[in-house]
């Protein structure tokens, strides 16, 4: 099996190969013959896929790690409790009430009074949470690079709308007065819900996993409705997305397609400070396009990564794709880059599962409702720039 570094040797090889590939076969008109045109696709379609594998074995490298770590330590010393027996959601019992709840099952322990939820369903044991994050977090692009915080109520966050200003003054001269002004952002939570059922047969099954199918199936769900919100979502019912009038600041417009000069108007449409952290974020469609655009010495824009757990680049700047970014289209937004910490998502305490036993009884199934509620907004506009493409 090919390495990880091999697989990225290959990639940036046939990259090379496919750069002077395509060099070689534009005529003096500066169009490529149609079946030049498809073999450099065949060749960029290997490249993708390479890349894709790289991911692949980049997150199996991950799990390999995090599992290979040791599960017990030697005694050197004289044993000691180094921690608190885990209450309330995070006990052994809360845990073991709620897997018998899942499967239909009477409670052992009857503890599960503490953590009835107002719609009528159970709150997940803490061990059961982590694994629904973990899920969103290994799926959701937006959620990796944007600011996550945890909330138990509405969260107002104030924002210094105008600043103070100095001014010369004479000696003896009066003080002019300046009045920095102030408003807010108000981060709330939308609620997100998923339906899943599963037959009698395999809850009745004491093989079947219970617990990791149903933390798979509400991570994927969560994970894909999170995702195109955080993007486009219209703030009404839902996150307000990044790609919409209310998310990022336009802060170039191109013509019918995208040129090298806008890319880097779009860079200094951000003040310096953002660029430290500045990310490009768009869709996959939209970097097929900008792989062929050189700069005015003739370099190709795109830099594929020849580094493990390093992402490709773009004039320099690290390159994020989500499927969810709008297509290149006239008076589209597909392309934003800046520092995405100024992007919120906001997680409401506590994710609950509900079992509903009765509905689906007829088709010999049961169904588990699960809960979350989240939303995400752009707090500071001037800190995400957006490229508008031209009506």
């Amino acid at each position: 099996m090919s390495t990880i570094l091999e697989l990225r040797e290959k990639r940036n090889k046939l990259w090379n190969t496919a750069k002077a590939f395509l060099d070689s076969k534009r005529g003096a008109d500066g169009l490529v013959p149609p079946e030049s045109a498809a073999e450099y696709d065949r060749m960029e379609t290997e490249m993708v896929n390479l890349g894709k594998e790289i991911e692949r074995l980049e997150r199996q490298q991950a799990f390999d790690l995090e599992l290979g770590k040791a599960t017990s330590e030697l005694i050197v010393g004289k044993p000691v409790v180094t921690e608190k027996p885990k209450t309330g959601r995070a006990s052994n019992e809360y845990r073991a009430d709620f897997k018998n709840i899942l499967r239909g099952k009477p409670m052992l322990h009857n503890v599960m009074q503490a953590g009835v939820d107002a719609d009528g369903g159970y709150l997940v044991p803490e061990e059961f949470e982590r694994q629904i994050i973990m899920g969103l977090e290994e799926s959701n692009v937006i959620r990796s690079i944007a600011k996550v915080i945890t909330t138990s109520a509405e969260r107002k966050i104030p924002l210094a709308s105008t600043h103070s200003v100095a001014q010369w003054t004479l000696e003896n001269g009066a003080y002019q007065e300046s009045n920095p002004t102030f408003g807010q952002i108000t981060v709330d939570a939308y609620k997100l819900t998923d339906l899943v059922k599963v037959s009698t047969e395999l809850l009745q099954d004491s093989m079947f996993d219970l617990e990791t199918y149903i933390a798979g199936e509400f991570s994927r769900a969560f994970g894909i409705a999170e995702e195109q919100a955080f993007c486009v979502g219209t703030g009404t019912g839902q996150p307000t997305g990044i790609f919409t009038a209310n998310g990022g600041h336009v802060g170039v417009t191109a013509g019918a397609a995208v040129t090298v000069d806008n890319l880097i108007d779009l860079i200094y449409s951000l003040k310096a400070p953002y660029r430290r952290n500045a990310k490009f974020l768009m869709k996959d469609s939209t970097i097929s396009a900008l792989r062929k655009l050189k700069d005015s010495n003739g370099v190709y824009l795109w830099q594929p990564s020849v580094q493990a757990g390093q992402p490709d680049r773009l004039l320099g700047y690290p390159l994020y794709t989500s499927p969810y970014v709008p297509d290149v289209a006239a008076s589209a937004l597909p392309i934003a880059f800046g520092d995405f910490s100024n992007y919120w998502i906001c997680d409401r305490l506590g994710r609950t599962v509900q079992r509903l036993n009765e509905l689906y009884s007829t088709n010999g199934q049961v169904g588990f409702i699960c809960t979350q509620r989240v939303d995400g907004k752009v707090i500071l506009a001037e800190g995400i720039q957006l490229l508008q493409m031209g009506s």
